[in-house]
């Protein structure tokens, strides 16, 4: 694959050298020349100094073979108009841009273009390690606007179908551990003793998804 990566800061240096390493193609842009230092000695791929949405700067980075994209400056302004250069100017299908404003990445995703918004992202990061450690938050998505939480169950769900929890809840269960194993349900599976369940839910849903689980459901004891 040959990709481009936009921003050679500490993200974009080791992402192309990482890439690299796995015998990719990679060409990498800054405005500024001194950030390829970063990139060091082994770093055999290229480097074009200038602009990541100027298209003159992008073809000489191969953008029109590129299989993929990535804008990773310190800029969001930057890294949206590099990212949509590339996804509707040059018809790169992998596209991915790094944002800091939450409420620009929402917007752009909407776009189409994903995007990583790493302030949030960090933030709930350093909230779960902050946190007691019953927080049952356990993984977020990089958009930060979908979570992974472990739900605590009444026992009353105990025979109850998984499928059961979902409808009530409406969140999607993404697995299950059970004897020490990790399994992914089915639609006959049910809710055993000493089953701990792990759901995928927005930041909307999360308290009500926990209550309902924590209650005994509709016509158990």
């Amino acid at each position: 694959m040959h990709i481009v990566i936009m921003g050679c800061g500490r993200v974009g240096s080791t992402l192309a050298t990482n890439l690299e390493s796995r015998g990719n193609s990679v060409a990498i842009v800054d405005q500024n020349p001194d950030a390829f230092r970063r990139l060091g000695p082994d770093f055999t791929g290229q480097t074009v100094a200038g602009k990541g949405f100027d298209r003159t700067v992008l073809l000489e980075a191969g953008i029109e073979r590129a299989d993929a994209f990535a804008a990773v400056s310190s800029g969001d302004n930057s890294n949206i108009i590099s990212a949509r250069v590339a996804r509707e100017t040059f018809g790169v299908s992998r596209v991915v841009a790094r944002i800091y404003d939450s409420r620009r990445a929402e917007v752009y995703e909407r776009l189409g273009i994903p995007t990583v918004a790493t302030v949030r992202w960090t933030a709930h990061r350093m909230l779960r390690e902050l946190l007691p450690i019953d927080e049952p938050e356990v993984w977020r998505d990089a958009t930060s606007s979908v979570a992974m939480v472990e739900l605590s169950i009444h026992p009353s769900w105990i025979g109850e179908r998984l499928t059961s929890v979902e409808q009530a809840t409406g969140a999607r269960i993404a697995y299950l551990t059970r004897f020490g194993l990790g399994m992914l349900p089915t639609e006959s599976s049910v809710v055993q003793d000493g089953d701990q369940l792990f759901v995928l839910a927005t930041d909307d849903m999360i308290e009500r998804v926990l209550s309902i689980a924590a209650t005994a459901p509709e016509g158990g004891i």
